[in-house]
């Protein structure tokens, strides 16, 4: 369907005629010019008050009429189609402390540490997740935000990936980051609100403590999952030979249940990539979408049809105009015969 966006631009149609009609005429000062053979070219000279050329002004009112259709922004309309959207907040908090260096996580063939293999599951969730907004939290020391809530998951998923163990510090403020979660959610609109909290450690800094955290987080309606990571036998290689040793021994999974059960979350824990994976999986299941429908209009902008007829008119008009004043020029250069003086 056609329809112009500010159709009260037509209004300014009659505004050539306002100018016409109520501006003063001008008279131009010029010099008498003296022509012996006046009485020879007096008849291709206009007359006092030539009539209006009608094609001149069919011309210029076309061009006129196309420059308001391009300034009342014709619209194109689509078919009206549903939209439906996430109202979920989602906030990531990742732990970057020195004990994510843990090389116990199999990737493929090779070993590697644990913040790749958290890298490499939540590149995948965050794809998936193209209705929520979004947000990343690092924590180690201290707690920043890497990346507020937003839509954009591209920008989201590039500094997740630039993130690096030590650029926090080496120790584990949970209670700081659960605090700092809170304090960007708790203004916002959406009361689907959720911290996923990653961590393979017990809270070792911080100013304020996990569950001191938790209960001010349940206080405000910010519900949070907690994962402990890491693997539960790892084997080391000594002067001694071989031996197997429990990675993951510092994991304070009782302060993460309570965390947990304090905001109506629930905790899981996780040994490997894959079981990160599916645990990333069933937050879909235990948080579904809550979708807000709307409908939309889809439109296309077509204003440079007109403005651009309008430039070509004016352009050949130009062009016409140009070659009428040089043929007339050729003829007042051309010399006058004796013939023609008699």
């Amino acid at each position: 369907m056609f329809s112009f966006a500010w159709p009260w631009a037509f209004i300014a149609i009659i505004l050539p005629l306002l100018v016409y009609r109520f501006s003063k005429p001008r008279h131009p000062q010029q010099s008498a010019l003296k022509v012996p053979f006046f009485a020879l070219i007096q008849s291709d000279l206009p007359r006092q008050g030539p009539p209006i050329n009608p094609i001149k002004w069919l011309v210029l009112s076309l061009i006129w009429l196309l420059l308001l259709c391009a300034a009342a922004k014709p619209l194109w309309l689509g078919k009206a189609q549903p939209l439906t959207v996430s109202a979920r907040d989602l906030m990531l908090a990742v732990d970057i402390s020195g004990s994510m260096e843990t090389k116990d996580m199999q990737l493929g063939s090779k070993m590697v540490n644990r913040l790749v293999g958290i890298k490499v599951v939540l590149d995948g969730f965050i794809k998936e997740r193209s209705q929520d907004r979004m947000g990343l939290i690092l924590f180690a020391d201290n707690a920043y935000i890497q990346t507020p809530l937003t839509m954009d998951h591209k920008t989201l998923a590039i500094f997740l990936n630039e993130a690096q163990i030590g650029f926090a510090g080496q120790k584990t403020a949970i209670g700081d980051a659960i605090g700092l979660a809170l304090k960007r959610m708790q203004n916002n609109e959406q009361k689907n609100r959720v911290l996923v909290l990653l961590t393979d450690g017990a809270n070792t800094a911080g100013a304020v403590t996990p569950l001191e955290a938790a209960m001010m987080a349940a206080k405000h309606g910010l519900k949070i999952y907690t994962l402990g990571f890491g693997a539960d036998e790892y084997m080391v290689n000594s002067i001694f030979g071989n031996r197997t040793i429990n990675p993951s021994a510092d994991l304070d999974e009782e302060s993460l249940k309570k965390i947990a059960a304090l905001t109506g979350g629930k905790y899981f824990r996780a040994r490997s990539i894959d079981e990160l994976a599916k645990i990333y999986q069933l937050l879909d299941e235990l948080e579904p979408h809550v979708i807000a429908a709307t409908v939309i209009t889809p439109q296309r902008s077509l204003f440079y049809w007109p403005l651009g007829m309008a430039l070509l008119i004016s352009f050949l008009w130009a062009i016409g105009y140009l070659l009428h004043t040089w043929r007339l020029t050729l003829i007042a250069d051309k010399p006058l015969e004796v013939d023609d003086v008699r």
